[in-house]
């Protein structure tokens, strides 16, 4: 191992372990790529079974609940605007 690679490696080692001695652990998980060949399809396809459901009904009421007592203030995008195919969140 070259000595640049050993001096990263300490680097990385010595900011796990500054971060375990905080209490966190490093987590690490696979998420869809939603710029995959078929995502938007299988995520519309997903919804579709939902729709309605009491399932959704429920999550839904949760999250609104849960977010009630946030204060969010609507994000600028700047001239441009959002980018395509961004959801825009509001508030009722």
């Amino acid at each position: 191992m070259s000595r640049v690679a050993s001096a990263v490696q300490s680097k990385f080692a010595r900011y796990r372990a500054a971060k375990k001695k905080q209490g966190l652990k490093l987590l690490r998980i696979w998420v869809p790529d939603v710029n995959a060949p078929g995502f938007a399809e299988e995520a519309a396809r997903q919804a579709a079974l939902l729709r309605g459901a009491p399932e959704e009904t429920e999550t839904l009421a949760f999250i609104e609940a849960a977010t009630a007592d946030w204060n969010l203030e609507p994000y600028d995008w700047g001239p441009e605007g959002p980018p395509p195919g961004s959801a825009k969140l509001t508030r009722s």
